[in-house]
Protein backbone atom coordinates (compact mmCIF):
# COMPACT_ATOMS: atom_id res chain seq x y z
CA UNK A 1 0.00 0.00 0.00
CA UNK A 2 1.29 3.30 -0.96
CA UNK A 3 2.28 6.00 1.98
CA UNK A 4 2.55 9.64 2.29
CA UNK A 5 5.15 10.87 4.78
CA UNK A 6 6.69 13.68 5.88
CA UNK A 7 8.62 15.04 8.49
CA UNK A 8 8.61 19.20 8.26
CA UNK A 9 10.18 21.30 11.27
CA UNK A 10 9.10 24.70 11.23
CA UNK A 11 10.36 27.11 13.51
CA UNK A 12 7.68 30.00 13.53
CA UNK A 13 7.59 33.37 14.70
CA UNK A 14 5.15 36.53 14.41
CA UNK A 15 4.68 39.24 16.85
CA UNK A 16 1.63 41.51 18.44
CA UNK A 17 0.23 44.43 16.83
CA UNK A 18 2.96 47.46 16.91
CA UNK A 19 4.87 45.17 19.00
CA UNK A 20 2.52 45.99 22.08
CA UNK A 21 2.85 44.07 25.25
CA UNK A 22 -0.11 42.26 25.35
CA UNK A 23 1.37 38.72 26.14
CA UNK A 24 1.80 40.10 30.29
CA UNK A 25 3.19 37.12 33.04
CA UNK A 26 -0.87 36.89 33.80
CA UNK A 27 -1.87 35.23 30.50
CA UNK A 28 1.72 34.07 29.26
CA UNK A 29 1.21 30.01 30.35
CA UNK A 30 -2.41 29.86 29.24
CA UNK A 31 -1.84 31.42 25.97
CA UNK A 32 0.97 29.06 25.38
CA UNK A 33 -0.91 26.23 26.41
CA UNK A 34 -3.81 27.53 24.10
CA UNK A 35 -1.62 27.67 21.09
CA UNK A 36 0.02 24.22 21.63
CA UNK A 37 -4.18 23.02 22.09
CA UNK A 38 -4.62 24.82 18.32
CA UNK A 39 -1.32 23.72 17.04
CA UNK A 40 -2.30 19.96 17.66
CA UNK A 41 -5.94 20.38 16.30
CA UNK A 42 -4.41 21.39 12.91
CA UNK A 43 -2.45 18.05 12.81
CA UNK A 44 0.56 20.16 13.58
CA UNK A 45 2.17 19.60 17.06
CA UNK A 46 4.54 22.30 18.50
CA UNK A 47 7.40 20.67 19.92
CA UNK A 48 8.17 24.03 21.80
CA UNK A 49 6.38 27.42 22.41
CA UNK A 50 7.85 30.62 24.39
CA UNK A 51 8.42 34.22 23.42
CA UNK A 52 8.37 37.30 25.18
CA UNK A 53 6.08 40.41 25.98
CA UNK A 54 4.97 41.52 22.47
CA UNK A 55 6.18 38.01 20.64
CA UNK A 56 6.10 34.31 20.10
CA UNK A 57 8.61 31.72 18.72
CA UNK A 58 7.52 28.03 17.99
CA UNK A 59 8.60 24.94 16.36
CA UNK A 60 6.43 22.90 15.08
CA UNK A 61 5.88 19.96 13.34
CA UNK A 62 3.42 20.56 9.78
CA UNK A 63 1.15 17.63 9.11
CA UNK A 64 1.38 16.77 5.02
CA UNK A 65 -1.72 17.94 5.03
CA UNK A 66 -1.79 21.44 5.77
CA UNK A 67 -0.11 24.40 4.67
CA UNK A 68 1.68 26.91 6.74
CA UNK A 69 -0.25 29.49 5.98
CA UNK A 70 -3.39 27.87 7.04
CA UNK A 71 -1.98 26.66 9.96
CA UNK A 72 -0.62 30.26 11.32
CA UNK A 73 -3.93 31.77 9.72
CA UNK A 74 -5.69 29.31 12.90
CA UNK A 75 -3.37 29.89 15.40
CA UNK A 76 -3.43 33.29 15.49
CA UNK A 77 -7.26 34.02 14.63
CA UNK A 78 -8.15 31.43 17.57
CA UNK A 79 -5.76 32.90 20.17
CA UNK A 80 -6.41 36.15 19.35
CA UNK A 81 -10.15 35.69 20.13
CA UNK A 82 -8.85 33.84 23.49
CA UNK A 83 -7.13 36.59 24.60
CA UNK A 84 -9.73 39.19 24.05
CA UNK A 85 -11.92 36.94 26.73
CA UNK A 86 -9.69 37.88 29.15
CA UNK A 87 -10.24 41.29 29.41
CA UNK A 88 -8.40 44.71 30.55
CA UNK A 89 -5.11 45.46 28.59
CA UNK A 90 -6.52 42.08 26.54
CA UNK A 91 -9.76 43.36 25.25
CA UNK A 92 -7.46 44.72 22.10
CA UNK A 93 -5.06 41.98 21.84
CA UNK A 94 -4.08 41.61 17.92
CA UNK A 95 -0.95 39.95 16.31
CA UNK A 96 0.68 41.37 13.27
CA UNK A 97 -0.61 40.20 9.96
CA UNK A 98 2.24 38.85 8.65
CA UNK A 99 4.50 35.87 9.92
CA UNK A 100 8.32 33.93 9.60
CA UNK A 101 8.02 30.69 8.72
CA UNK A 102 11.22 28.82 8.15
CA UNK A 103 12.73 25.54 7.88
CA UNK A 104 15.12 23.69 9.97
CA UNK A 105 16.80 19.93 9.75
CA UNK A 106 16.17 17.05 12.73
CA UNK A 107 20.12 17.43 13.25
CA UNK A 108 19.01 21.20 14.57
CA UNK A 109 16.20 21.13 16.54
CA UNK A 110 18.07 20.61 19.96
CA UNK A 111 19.83 24.49 18.68
CA UNK A 112 16.44 26.10 17.98
CA UNK A 113 14.86 24.33 21.15
CA UNK A 114 17.16 26.01 23.37
CA UNK A 115 17.00 29.57 21.46
CA UNK A 116 13.74 29.09 22.08
CA UNK A 117 13.69 28.21 25.70
CA UNK A 118 16.05 31.43 26.49
CA UNK A 119 13.76 33.94 24.76
CA UNK A 120 13.40 36.23 27.61
CA UNK A 121 17.11 36.62 28.30
CA UNK A 122 17.91 36.65 24.71
CA UNK A 123 15.79 40.07 24.20
CA UNK A 124 17.39 41.73 27.23
CA UNK A 125 20.31 42.75 24.52
CA UNK A 126 18.17 42.42 21.13
CA UNK A 127 15.36 43.72 20.22
CA UNK A 128 12.40 41.57 17.81
CA UNK A 129 13.27 43.73 15.02
CA UNK A 130 17.05 43.30 15.15
CA UNK A 131 16.11 39.62 15.63
CA UNK A 132 13.90 39.52 12.58
CA UNK A 133 15.54 41.18 10.71
CA UNK A 134 18.66 38.89 11.49
CA UNK A 135 16.57 35.72 10.63
CA UNK A 136 15.33 37.25 7.13
CA UNK A 137 19.21 37.52 6.89
CA UNK A 138 20.49 34.50 7.35
CA UNK A 139 17.47 32.55 5.36
CA UNK A 140 18.15 34.68 2.14
CA UNK A 141 14.69 36.62 2.10
CA UNK A 142 14.66 39.41 0.51
CA UNK A 143 11.87 41.46 2.50
CA UNK A 144 10.60 45.33 1.80
CA UNK A 145 10.95 47.23 5.66
CA UNK A 146 7.96 49.11 4.68
CA UNK A 147 5.67 46.13 4.95
CA UNK A 148 7.60 43.77 7.14
CA UNK A 149 6.18 45.38 10.30
CA UNK A 150 2.51 45.39 9.99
Amino acid sequence: MPQSLSSLLVPLVFSTKNREAYITTEIEPELHAYVAAVFRECHSPALIINGTANHLHTLFTLSRTVTVAGVVEEVKKRSSKWAKTKGGLHKGFQWQSGYGAFSVSQSNVAAVKKYIVGQKEHHRRKTFEEEYRSFLEKYGIAYDERYVWD
